[in-house]
């Protein structure tokens, strides 16, 4: 199994049956590869409650997500105007969503819209997701293509939003927002709590269950 895979199959352990879920761009999307899909119902802000998988002699071309991938519609799926779509964000209606993240700092902030002196996509609807939605999920590589930390002491590029998130999930570690803080309470994969502190900046805690895993 891939990096970009571990989390997302990691990240859908983070998710209820019947919750409604906006699925980000890049990692978040393959998420649903680990679901039973007709169990939630999969948001996508360019207006389409019930967004599933598709086969590729199904596809209709004008049927996509935000991301502007094919998809397909569940049984019972709902179509809707994109501002009805960001009403239903703001307005607290969305459950859980999953974003990627360019850096999320020790407090909490989260950056994935812009690198400063580079042309990228945008904002898109993660300023409003970070706002709306009950639970923010951040997946990402724990560091950059340059081995660069990504959870940072705070970030260097521009937030997106004053919100926390309160589950980061990287190729390294799981860490919970708990008490004011980050709390690190999984490695993923091989990975060894000494690895996860040389490649953070950060300030975060190790769970109590997680310091007696690695004493035994």
């Amino acid at each position: 199994m891939g990096t970009k895979e571990l989390i997302a199959k990691r990240a859908a352990q983070e998710l209820s049956p019947h919750s409604v879920i906006n699925l980000g761009i890049g990692i978040p999307t393959l998420v649903p590869d680990y679901l039973n899909e007709s169990q939630f119902y999969l948001h996508t802000e360019n207006g389409l409650l019930g967004v599933t998988s598709v086969d590729e002699e199904d596809i209709d071309p004008n049927l996509v997500n935000a991301g502007k991938l094919p998809v397909g519609e569940a049984e019972g799926a709902a179509y809707f105007h994109s501002a009805d779509s960001f009403a239903m964000i703001r307005g607290g209606h969305v459950d859980v969503a999953i974003l990627g993240a360019l850096q999320v700092d020790g407090n909490g902030q989260v950056a994935n819209w812009a690198i400063p002196g580079k042309d990228i996509i945008g904002v898109g609807g993660a300023m409003d997701l970070l706002s709306g939605a009950k639970k923010i999920i951040i997946t990402m590589g724990h560091v950059s293509k340059d081995g660069s930390p990504k959870f940072v002491e705070r970030c260097t590029y521009p937030i997106t939003s004053t919100r926390v998130a309160d589950v980061v999930i990287t190729d390294l570690a799981v860490f919970r927002w708990k008490d004011g803080g980050y709390e690190l309470v999984e490695l993923m994969g091989e990975a060894t709590l000494e690895e996860v502190r040389e490649k953070t900046t950060a300030a975060f805690r190790v769970s109590d269950a997680l310091l007696l895993k690695e004493e035994c």
